[in-house]
């Protein structure tokens, strides 16, 4: 508790001391920023958008791609802000209303061999997230070996399901862009060359085919990938990709590589605030030394 409430103090302190206001007018002037979630519920979600709306214009991906790829940058507004969710989660169903309440078009990033099924996201079934690191750097078959002995089989069905069901995917089409997450989310360069080409191709290829989805757009899970994975994404058809990395984007940026800022779960207003303009984890590299991308749980 104390340690919350610490963290809590930190942020308010970064909020008012100026810092966040001066990024937002000079770093992200001109600039598109990308926020990623995970696990968030509707309550955190609307005191966020409520605190971001103010500070940004909020766009949505697939506008903010048109632009880039019409070379009309020029004609965003300044301070553009897209919201990601990754892994197309049954909870996040839940933020359906806070989207349309903010008048907000999130982009949700699907693995299209879970949603719809029973299948569990693999990175569910360690017992903490230490160990999901650790399989995390494992070579793709040694995860799967190392998973089963846990009880988790990739294809295997269980009594509760973990992603979005295809009804509620499509009750959600009309304010959400569903875009490409892999098959069944999968460490892409610890993969065979086959298997991640698979899971790259094949998602697209299901999620238009079955779903009738417009897939144009990629999410690297973990945010990990190679130059290998960059070739694959672009000949699969796809005109951009996202990562976990920190950073802004503009007309430089490549689209199959734009930087993303993860949100935790548990943020506040003031968190919200202040990592939204990228201050918090360039303040933690400088303090660390790291220019790693940022860890998040998918």
């Amino acid at each position: 508790m104390l340690r919350d409430r610490g963290r809590r103090a930190v942020f308010a302190l970064l909020r008012w001391s100026g810092l966040p206001f001066l990024v937002r007018r000079t770093l992200q002037r001109g600039r598109t920023t990308i926020i990623l979630y995970h696990d968030i519920d509707a309550q955190t979600l609307d005191l966020h958008l409520t605190a971001l709306r103010p500070r940004y214009h909020l766009v949505s991906l697939r506008d903010y791609v048109v632009a880039r790829t019409h070379g009309h940058t020029h004609a965003l507004p300044q301070r553009t802000l897209i919201v990601t969710l990754d892994d197309g989660l049954r909870s996040q169903y839940a933020l359906l209303e806070v989207f349309r309440k903010h008048s907000v078009a999130p982009t949700i990033f699907i693995c299209s061999g879970i949603v719809g099924t029973h299948r569990r996201f693999w990175f569910m079934a360690p017992p903490n997230s230490k160990e999901v690191e650790r399989l995390k750097r494992m070579p793709d078959e040694e995860r799967l070996v190392t998973l089963a002995a846990l009880g988790y089989k990739e294809t295997g069905s269980y009594p509760e399901r973990s992603a979005l069901s295809l009804a509620e995917i499509d009750d959600m089409r009309e304010v959400v862009d569903f875009q490409a997450h892999t098959v069944l989310h999968p460490i892409l360069p610890q993969c065979t060359d086959e298997r991640a080409w698979t899971e790259i191709s094949e998602c697209r290829r299901i999620l238009q085919q079955d779903l009738g989805l417009d897939i144009c757009a990629f999410a690297y899970p973990n945010g990990s990938y190679s130059d290998r994975e960059v070739e694959y994404v672009s000949k699969a058809g796809y005109t951009c990709a996202v990562t976990t990395e920190l950073g802004f984007n503009d007309s430089t940026t490549n689209l199959l590589t734009l930087k993303r800022i993860c949100i935790p779960p548990g943020a506040g207003a003031n968190e919200i605030v202040v990592r939204a303009s990228g201050l918090a984890t360039y303040l933690k590299r400088l303090v660390h030394g790291r220019q790693s991308p940022e860890a998040h749980r998918g």
